[in-house]
């Protein structure tokens, strides 16, 4: 990539750091004859000739051309400016390294990367190369970030054009105020973000490139590893060793009731009670003796005033994890939703986008949208709840930057009221969510009283807490899911009569699976990765199959301990998360221009590439290749066992000429069954066992003309079904569930397993939960075990 001031030579180019002047006028940009860096076959360069041909413009002349990412955007855009401006749309990145191969030439201190033109880029390339031809002025619009620069600088390379003096907006929101700003104040592209984007770029691809080849070569085909996905993964297969690892413990608690109000054991014979103190029922049941045997009186009653404060405007990590545990909605699905709000939907006031730039780590939020939301406070919910000074936030994110803008609504006057009359039933929930966190913002926190009341005895002290909301505040807007604790009107000194005081089996928990929210947090508090990375990493990860996600729980698989293994032992700075956090600080000092990209790049590569090396040689092959003693039916060549991506396989041992593979099905089944002394209910003929993928099952032994399979009855619950009094099996599919044998004719089914026992409430079947509770499949009903 080159330098601002410089002309491109050939294919491969390099960008050498340039602090960026200030934008020229809005003069006509200079035409130059700088050669793009995008490499094309002639067959290519005659298809590019033909689709500018086919894409020429009507008009013979055109004042203002304005370049975007997005044809939504381009679409909004439009709709606010008159005759003398065309909008088209890049539709992202219009070249990149190239998919096949490396694409970087490398030397002592020096990164050449050879950047190509995307195919399906082509005719989109060939229509702005055609307006701007007959423009007197166009304008790079692309967003805000590293990437929006960089894919301007790109445009602008392919456009032959000298990068200097090009004139680049900026706006965090698609209003007509913004876009006609940004007009009046054009700048230069800012060559020290390209090159923190180019640098990103090249890096990744460097660890990319070189270590999926070398878990190709080592564990098998179609694994990759990344600076940031493989540093996210560790994460993942530490917690899952962790739960693996993990060895649960019983233990008691203690609780004194008073009518219904339950008290905790606090104090006991001078010792603090903390949440394993109790492990030995007969030390409890000691303890209880005393207890129960004992008076008690009102010890202490102290009142307090708690103040709650509103959580600070959505940044996207924020926003991820607030829409999938509020509204469900998966990182991705949320940042695609998100992307349609900012880049224009139709309202009340014609198209325009309805909230402020998405991918944003900052918190701040400009005087001007601080000062209409105070005032919309005021008209709508009064004074006294508009917090006496305005609210400001500081981000805690690594790195972020502040010069952007929170996630906020752009027109506070488009409230979800009249929002809900144009957007999608998705958009409106996610721009409902975004519109009440900005308008708490800046409302009065919320008040409680809290009451914390003791009992004491000779040998013990219980404690309980009541509290109740005086004023809400905030919750006005975001609601408030904590019901009140009322506690009776207890009296310093008074006698108070414990009945039952009882004990409550406990078990330990593991730690929890990450969520996608969670997981997201996570990478934010240890600055790996930016708010742009946060949701592909993870979608990266799933496509992978390095993990599955059920039921928002993120499940690690087994391929993903062997690759996180190998490169911990051989390129543990890929996968420590604070290498990557700090990788990340340098990339903001390259934007900063503070630090030399090739520099850091260099400091990087240096290490890497011996270690590299090392791993060629050294590491050991964890590929499967053993002899099963049968012949290729196809090539007669030996058969052997290989571990693949998604398990053990057996295949010819002369791929890739022969691609022969054994189906289970057809080529085991039959030699892997093992005969039973039960009959077929649907042809009489002898069941035998199989091996499926989910663990063995009884099957008929007429298979294919019979097709009759059931559970093994180890799998049989002693419980009836109760719909049709037929027996309840465990089942597999993704994780275990438990099902009525006569499927499909009963369609019965529980996640968790059912138990002999019938609610008091509607008469039907309980299932377990936990170790001490049972809960009514059909009514939720609750009851001890």
């Amino acid at each position: 990539m080159p330098n601002a001031n410089s002309k491109t030579k050939d294919s491969s180019t390099t960008t050498k750091d340039t602090k960026t002047t200030k934008a020229t006028t809005k003069a006509k940009t200079t035409k130059t004859v700088t050669k793009t860096t995008t490499k094309t076959s002639t067959k290519k360069k005659e298809t590019s000739t033909k689709s500018s041909v086919a894409s020429k413009p009507k008009v013979k002349t055109l004042k203002n051309l304005i370049i975007v990412e997005s044809p939504a955007k381009a679409k909004t855009i439009k709709n606010f400016l008159g005759k003398d401006y065309e909008v088209i749309a890049s539709k992202g990145h219009i070249r990149d390294l190239p998919k096949s191969r490396f694409g970087i030439t490398i030397k002592p201190n020096s990164f050449t990367p050879t950047y190509e033109l995307a195919k399906d880029h082509q005719d989109v390339v060939a229509k702005i190369k055609a307006f701007h031809d007959i423009a007197e002025t166009t304008y790079i619009a692309t967003d805000e970030d590293r990437e929006g620069e960089a894919i301007g600088f790109h445009i602008i390379e392919a456009l032959k054009e000298n990068v200097e003096g090009f004139p680049r907006i900026v706006f965090h929101e698609i209003t007509k105020q913004a876009i006609t700003n940004s007009l009046e104040n054009p700048r230069n592209i800012d060559m020290d973000k390209v090159n923190a984007q180019q640098a990103r770029r090249l890096l990744d691809r460097i660890v990319g490139f070189k270590l999926s080849g070398l878990l190709a070569k080592k564990i098998n085909r179609g694994l990759s590893a990344g600076r940031v996905q493989s540093s996210v993964l560790k994460i993942l297969v530490d917690r899952e060793k962790e739960i693996r690892d993990f060895k649960p413990i019983d233990y008691y608690l203690i609780n004194a009731y008073d009518k219904d109000i339950s008290f905790d054991l606090l104090y006991y014979r001078g010792d603090k009670i903390e949440k394993l103190s109790f492990l030995e029922k007969e030390k409890v049941d000691a303890a209880l003796t005393v207890l129960r045997s004992e008076s008690y009186k009102i010890s202490s009653i102290e009142k307090k005033q708690r103040v709650t404060n509103p959580s600070p405007p959505f940044m996207t990590s924020s926003l991820q994890q607030s829409a999938s545990s509020v509204l469900g909605f998966s990182p991705t699905r949320t940042m695609s939703i998100a992307q349609r709000l900012y880049e224009g939907v139709q309202t009340n006031r014609g198209l325009e986008g309805v909230i402020t730039y998405m991918r944003t780590d900052s918190l701040n939020i400009t005087k001007e949208a601080v000062s209409a939301l105070r005032g919309y406070i005021k008209e709508k919910y009064g004074d006294k709840y508009l917090v006496s000074s305005p609210r400001s936030f500081v981000s805690k994110a690594k790195g972020a930057q502040e010069a952007h803008e929170a996630i906020r609504p752009t027109n506070i006057d488009f409230t979800p009221g009249i929002a809900k009359d144009y957007l999608k039933e998705e958009e409106l929930k996610l721009y409902t969510l975004i519109f009440n966190r900005f308008v708490a913002t800046q409302m009065s926190s919320a008040v409680f009283d809290t009451l914390s009341v003791l009992a004491s005895s000779e040998s013990a002290t219980f404690k309980t807490t009541g509290r109740s909301l005086i004023f809400e505040g905030f919750y006005k807007v975001m609601g408030n899911e904590d019901k009140d604790k009322l506690l009776p009107s207890y009296k310093e000194g008074e006698a108070i009569n414990f009945d039952p005081i009882k004990e409550t089996l406990k078990t330990t928990e593991p730690p929890a699976r990450y969520s996608e929210a969670s997981l997201i947090k996570t990478m934010e508090s240890l600055g790996i990765g930016r708010p742009s990375t946060y949701a592909p990493t993870i979608k990266l990860l799933s496509d992978r199959n390095y993990i599955a996600i059920e039921k928002k729980q993120i499940h690690t698989q087994e391929i993903a301990f062997t690759v996180t293994d190998m490169l911990e032992n051989n390129f543990n700075e890929i996968v420590d998360a604070n290498f990557s956090a700090a990788l990340e600080s340098k990339l903001d000092s390259i934007a900063s221009h503070s630090t030399n990209w090739e520099e850091v790049l260099w400091d990087f590569y240096e290490g890497f590439s011996a270690k590299l090396e090392d791993g060629e040689k050294n590491i050991a092959s964890l590929k499967k290749h053993e002899l099963t003693g049968e012949m290729c039916p196809e090539c007669g060549e030996p058969l052997v066992l290989r571990s693949g991506r998604y398990g053990d396989f057996v295949g010819c041992s002369n791929y890739p000429k022969c691609h022969y593979i054994k189906k289970d099905k057809k080529d085991t089944s039959e030699t892997n069954a093992t005969p039973t002394s039960e009959v077929c209910e649907k042809c009489g003929a002898p069941m035998v066992i199989k091996q499926g993928r989910n663990g063995e099952f009884l099957a008929c032994s007429n298979y294919p003309k019979c097709k009759n399979t059931k559970s093994l009855k180890s799998d049989a619950l002693d419980v009836a079904c109760p719909e049709c009094g037929g027996e309840i099996v465990a089942k597999r599919a993704r994780s275990v569930f438990y099902g009525c044998s006569n499927y499909p004719k009963c369609n019965f089914i529980s996640s968790t397993k059912p138990i002999n026992k019938h609610c008091e409430k509607c008469g039907y079947l309980m299932r377990q939960k936990g170790k001490n509770k049972a809960v009514c499949i059909k009514c939720k009903h609750e009851e001890d075990i």
